[in-house]
């Protein structure tokens, strides 16, 4: 299983779009190699996990076929995580394509592709692509791939999801956008075997904590779910740790992230890499 981390920044990007902070600027000025698109994770080339605004952008500089994608899963409707209007692409004089996409997703992922794609989907289109609505506590076969579902904690007005993806015996587990997981959410995970090999957690704030209740994560955070995770038998001593989704508040530069891992043992993502498992 290969999974590339395409885009690593939150919402805003890092620097952020319409930010003049003294982060947002010294980033600016380091260059290219300390930018962080908008968070995608895309497994074996078929599969990604959520699609956002900059997807084109990641297909340019990292090497990505869409053409060969079947499948999407979203962890929830936020812009940033899902940008349905770029759907009205697959097909018709835009692309030649075959096979159907499948797109999973709760009811508001499926409220913001109807909205999205209303104005401009051609009627050649629309049968290439196909909205799943799903929910947390499931678990489905997509293609090669199993997918458990457990909810995240993020917002009050959807239920976002997080994934647990397997192929082959060999396991990733999904873990942003998102606060602190609950008991019954790992719970679920053992029940139905999960085993990850890979863990990328959300580290939003990096070295601050988001707390019981925050809809986001730091370090401190991931490490309680680090320590839950092995205690309950999901990851081992060989489990690969990768911190992701950093926001700019948190000046996420390659040097500073660098300190981090050395400190908690994980790996901080950035855009374009590559873990295979």
């Amino acid at each position: 299983m290969k999974i590339r981390f395409l885009g690593t920044g939150a919402a805003e990007g890092v620097p952020a779009m319409f930010c003049n902070c003294a982060y947002c600027n010294e980033i600016r000025r380091m260059g290219e190699s300390e930018f962080r698109t908008r968070a995608q994770v895309l497994i074996d080339g078929v599969l990604s996990v959520d699609f956002p605004p900059e997807a084109y952008a990641h297909a340019l500089k990292f090497g990505v076929n869409y053409s060969k994608l079947k499948c999407v899963l979203v962890t929830h409707s936020h812009m940033d995580h899902f940008y349905a209007h770029d759907f009205i692409l697959r097909g018709y004089k835009y692309a030649q394509i075959s096979g159907v996409l499948e797109i999973y997703g709760n009811s508001e992922v499926k409220a913001v592709y109807e909205e999205c794609t209303a104005r401009e989907m051609k009627p050649e289109v629309a049968p290439n692509i196909r909205l799943n609505e799903i929910s947390a506590y499931t678990e489905f076969n997509v293609g090669e791939y199993k997918v458990i579902t457990v909810p995240a904690q993020h917002s009050a007005v959807e239920e976002a999801l997080l994934f647990y993806i397997e192929r082959d015996g060999k396991g990733y587990l999904h873990l942003h956008d998102t606060g602190r997981i609950s008991d019954s959410a790992f719970s679920f995970l053992k029940e139905r075997g999960a085993k990850a090999h890979v863990v990328a957690f959300d580290c939003t704030f990096i070295e601050r904590t988001g707390g019981e209740v925050s809809r986001h994560m730091g370090i401190c955070d991931d490490m309680l779910m680090k320590q839950k995770l092995e205690n309950i038998g999901i990851t081992n001593a060989q489990t690969r740790y990768i911190i992701t989704h950093f926001s700019h508040n948190s000046n996420p530069t390659r040097a500073r992230l660098k300190q981090i891992e050395k400190e908690y043992g994980v790996t901080a993502a950035y855009d374009g890499m590559t873990v295979e498992i």
